[in-house]
């Protein structure tokens, strides 16, 4: 069985957490910051959870990591 190639445009973007599920960064962070809030920009900042069934597909994107 050969290797399996990382997608690195995935691998750039997720990462895995300590219990294995995908995370993600937030959107809507990167720029016209002035309008939002700053809790909302706190909130942005963090990493989430990916959800469903985007998190199965995405662990055959990464499955090394």
């Amino acid at each position: 069985m050969p290797k399996l190639k990382t997608h690195r445009g995935a691998a750039k973007r997720l990462r895995k957490s300590g219990s294995g599920k995908v995370m993600r960064a937030s959107a809507f962070h990167s720029h016209l910051l002035a309008k939002k809030s700053a809790k909302r920009k706190r909130r942005l900042n963090k990493s989430v959870v990916v959800s469903g069934a985007s998190a199965r597909a995405m662990k055959g994107l990464l499955p090394y990591a």
